[in-house]
């Protein structure tokens, strides 16, 4: 089939409507077919510029658009690409003032952008960077924009340029509340010598010295500067500016409670919302900022069509090639629209996921707020219970020694039972919370593995004779004498599982394994388990049973006691060393946890110390012992307790009392409260270690979250004791540091 001219240009001209339909329906626009005519094409850009100005400050912005409209119009005729950029730049301008479609105004400057990648001008890129930054400014990005406000002065030295600058700075000075940086802004502007814009800037100025005053709450300021805008904006014809100006004396005028001077204001205030803010005017700009960006691309159009008419003129062109270079070219422009949007969207999409974001930054600190407030709350709820509590543990143990009468040892008996329960009830709260916390580090110091278990084994063999059952240990005797590892919490770990399967098992056993996995050189792979045949846990419930407060039912709970937070510290500790709890259970059958663990071994070291360790008896009669302690009830107890042992004692009521105390007397040890008012236990320690190195100083405490062993330590005590305390440990404690002289790192 042969095509002929008119054939060619009747399917390109198709193809170009096609390509208008997408594009009406891409942007959502009424397309206005109507071309402008270009007049008075001689006359000097800078006419168009000043009017565009002049009309804008005047709030007439659908004409002030027209004149840029023709401005780039007669840069295009003259092919002046700098002042093509100066156009876009103001189309930006103009079209954020407009507030309607930000998209628009990104639209021509990213126009602007594009020119300016193949010229050289300072000027230009100034302005781009102007509007740039009011782009950001708008979108809360006020650092961002004021960074860019910087760039722009480096690049232009005008001084209405500069001026506008100074106005856009002070509006976002006064956002992020720096109010004396903004004044000074503004102030410079109000007796600015600006050429073109003497009085529009003042006036900006004066409004935002008014709404400065306002959020500082100084309301006749706020007045007398409203005021002076709104006289400048009068004179001037500067229609906006009067609207806002009304609007700060209404809002200032009934702040300082002058409603009648303020209900004057809102009237003439509806009154210049009609006749500013009014539908057809909004329309009118509207559809005048519709046409302008029609027209834009309807001129990037035919230039395309007269590159395709070109092509058809020439014989060395075939008619096909000619059609599909045109449909080529439109699928083209067709893909640049689509980016484009593509990309707004795009930025929206950011600026979503930013706000997002911080939303959810802002719940995490909330979050971790109300966590600390919760840790802060138990720690010190735990440690202010552990107080009184010494107070009951320290007189029923008192009283029980004081042969009462049968009746009234079953009820100290009772009374002695729960304030035991309440002591370990308090103790795991602590421990959870430490953990929480991240209080707790594990330690690393040489100890002997079978010694540690076997005295948890024997500290737990009465609970195993009440429920009449057997412990039974199996210890591989490969297992390294000396291993690097955490003692305490090692111990810690074996008494909640021993002791949870010995409240659960009656007439049964308990057995405890501990095998050598593995071991290269220094390192060594351990397996423990702990199983017993006791009552056992349903499939349901071993998901959840190590989880705090959490037990396998609650007839279980009812009938057992406890408060299902054993099994939580052991997932939690054995966390402590990157280890994890396992367990295997069937009701009726009983229950085993089993775990590794990665330690260190000392194979140097020759074992010196003999295994077994029989409980010393002291003859405590005639010692003399200070008790530093800031609570009456506990110095009476302590004080009992140590006079039953034939003990004398001095009290001192603070850290001060005691350091002079230690200064001018001789004592066997010191009792060493840490939380005192003034200056605490460890203060008070390291004072009297500058001049007495010998005295044994046990630190006898309530220990709360923030507590550390370690710390006691570091500041000269030799031992401590937490309270509330078995007697027992208190008076072996005593004996051990002042007669063996040994230094305990250990909390009882």
């Amino acid at each position: 089939m042969k095509f002929t001219y008119q054939h060619i240009k009747s399917k390109t001209t198709l193809l170009i409507w096609v390509f208008l339909a997408c594009f009406q329906l891409s942007q959502g626009q009424t397309i206005d077919s109507t071309a402008q005519t270009v007049d008075s094409l001689g006359r000097d850009l800078n006419f168009y510029f000043d009017q565009a100005r002049i009309l804008k400050n005047q709030n007439k912005l659908d004409l002030a658009i027209k004149s840029i409209e023709k401005a780039a119009e007669l840069a295009e005729i003259n092919d002046d690409v700098k002042a093509l950029i100066d156009s876009y730049n103001k189309f930006a301008l103009l079209y954020l003032e407009l507030g309607k479609d930000q998209d628009r105004a990104l639209f021509f400057l990213d126009r602007a952008k594009t020119l300016l990648k193949d010229v050289e001008y300072p000027y230009g890129n100034a302005i781009y960077r102007y509007v740039d930054a009011l782009v950001l400014f708008k979108n809360e990005k006020s650092f961002q924009a004021l960074l860019m406000l910087e760039q722009a002065k480096q690049l232009n030295n005008d001084r209405n340029f500069f001026n506008r600058i100074l106005l856009v700075e002070g509006d976002i000075y006064t956002s992020l509340e720096k109010y004396d940086v903004a004044s000074k802004n503004y102030n410079s502007l109000i007796i600015n010598t600006d050429i073109h814009e003497k009085e529009y800037l003042a006036t900006r100025a004066y409004l935002g010295l008014a709404a400065l005053h306002y959020k500082t709450e100084e309301f006749d300021l706020s007045v007398t500067n409203a005021e002076e805008a709104l006289k400048l904006a009068k004179a001037n014809s500067f229609f906006k500016e009067i609207y806002d100006a009304n609007v700060q004396l209404t809002e200032s005028y009934e702040k300082l409670g002058n409603y009648e001077l303020a209900l004057s204001r809102n009237r003439e205030l509806l009154v210049i919302k009609d006749s500013i803010f009014n539908i057809e005017k909004i329309k009118t700009e509207t559809k005048t900022a519709e046409k302008i960006q029609f027209e834009f691309m309807e001129g990037q159009i035919k230039q395309q069509d007269q590159k395709i008419e070109e092509l058809t003129e020439s014989e060395n062109r075939s008619e096909v090639a000619v059609i599909l270079t045109s449909a080529f070219l439109i699928i083209i422009s067709l893909l640049a629209v689509s980016l484009y949007r593509n990309n707004q969207i795009k930025l929206k999409t950011n600026d979503l996921l930013q706000t997002k974001n911080n939303e959810l930054q802002a719940a995490r600190d909330a979050a971790i707020s109300a966590m600390d407030a919760k840790t802060n709350f138990l720690s010190t709820v735990s440690h202010e219970l552990r107080t009184p509590l010494y107070a009951v543990t320290g007189l029923t143990h008192l009283l029980l020694e004081e042969n009462p009468s049968e009746n009234q040892k079953e009820h100290l008996k009772a009374l002695k039972f729960s304030g035991d329960y309440l002591l370990n009830f308090i103790n795991d709260i602590l421990q959870i919370n430490k953990i929480d916390a991240d209080k707790l580090e594990p330690l690393n110091v040489d100890f002997n593995l079978k010694r540690t278990i076997q005295e948890v084994i024997d500290s737990l063999q009465q609970s195993a004779s009440a429920n009449n059952t057997k412990i039974i240990l199996e210890y591989d005797k490969e297992i390294p004498s000396h291993l690097m590892s955490d003692p305490i919490k090692l111990s810690q770990i074996f008494m909640n599982l021993i002791g949870n399967a010995l409240k659960f098992t009656k007439n049964g056993e308990v057995k405890v394994i501990a095998q050598l996995l593995n071991k290269e050189e220094e390192d060594v792979t351990l397996y423990f388990e702990v199983s017993d045949t006791g009552i056992g846990i349903s499939k349901e419930k071993q998901q959840s049973i190590f989880e705090g407060f959490e037990q396998g039912s609650i007839q279980i709970n009812r009938e057992y006691g406890g408060t299902g937070l054993g099994l939580t510290i052991v997932k939690s500790l054995l966390g402590l060393f990157d280890s994890k709890i396992q367990l295997e259970s069937e009701p009726g059958k009983g229950s085993t946890f089993f775990f590794e663990l990665e330690l260190k071994c000392k194979d140097s070291l020759v074992d010196d110390i003999p295994f077994e360790i029989t409980q010393q008896d002291f003859d405590y009669k005639g010692l003399h012992i200070m008790i530093v302690e800031d609570n009456k009830i506990n110095q009476v107890i302590t004080k009992k307790m140590l006079t039953k042992k034939e003990i004398t004692s001095d009290i001192a009521n603070n850290g001060m009392e005691a350091v002079e105390l230690a200064r001018t007397n001789k004592y066997d040890a010191i009792l060493m409260d840490i939380h005192m008012p003034g200056i605490s236990g460890e203060e008070a320690t390291i004072q009297i270690r500058e001049f007495d190195s010998e005295t044994p100083i046990i630190a006898l405490t309530a220990i709360s979250l923030d507590d550390s062993l370690e710390s006691f330590y570091a500041a000269g005590c030799n031992d401590v004791v937490t309270k509330p305390f078995k007697p027992e440990v208190f008076y072996q404690k005593i004996g051990e540091n002042i007669f063996n002289k040994t230094v305990k790192n250990s909390a009882s």
